[in-house]
């Protein structure tokens, strides 16, 4: 069995670095013993924000909190998530597909607010019950920018009736402003480079 090699002053400044970073880490956490539901928004225009908010939809139900999901833009498509959630998890994640596709594959305002509003009211329903502990708004933020819904109201409703300890999650491009200053969690997915450019269209395990 090879002899563990000597002390460097390589590794001694190493040790005396780490050590000081782990005392000013260990200060920093002193104070923070709170735990409060959060308003958290993923935007931007790179991959990844729905990705992330199903992410964090598993790591509730793999600590056994109940949670549920409104997609507002998704609607019928079968996508992996879905697939997963409705097959697997269905007792402890509730999972609503509301919208109507994009809006330029149904050419229908009207029929885009209508959809807007149906999965609004259900998320309403859902941030109400202080049982379930986290609730995902897939693609909201479309339904905002395009004045589906009134983000006012949606902030309103947030500070005046979600429970505590509840999170929601708000996915989408172009976060209105009024949102990202009230969210405690704000994260912008920044493209750097994308297959679609390169010819190459969506594929399953990756965009659904």
């Amino acid at each position: 069995m090879p002899e563990t090699p000597p002390a460097t002053d390589e590794n001694a400044r190493h040790a005396a670095k780490m050590a000081k970073r782990k005392a000013a880490k260990d200060r920093a956490l002193e104070g923070k013993t709170a735990e409060k539901g959060l308003v958290i928004v993923h935007t931007g225009a790179g991959k990844g924000k729905s990705s992330s908010g199903f992410g964090m939809i598993l790591r509730c139900i793999a600590h056994g909190m109940p949670c549920a999901v409104v997609q507002f833009v998704k609607g019928k498509w079968d996508t992996g998530e879905r697939r997963l959630l409705t097959g697997h998890f269905g007792d402890l994640c509730q999972f609503h597909a509301m919208g109507e596709g994009f809006t330029w594959e149904t050419q229908d305002r009207a029929r885009d607010i209508a959809a807007a509003e149906n999965g609004w009211r259900k998320a309403q329903e859902l941030i109400r019950d202080p049982a379930i502990r986290m609730v995902l708004l897939d693609e909201i933020n479309i339904a905002l920018r395009y004045g589906y819904l009134d983000v006012d109201a949606v902030l309103a409703f947030l500070a005046a009736e979600k429970p505590p300890l509840t999170h929601v999650v708000l996915t989408g491009r172009n976060a209105p402003e009024p949102l990202i200053k009230a969210a405690d969690l704000v994260t912008e997915m920044t493209l750097v480079k994308h297959p679609f450019r390169a010819g190459i269209k969506g594929q399953p395990g990756v965009e659904f």
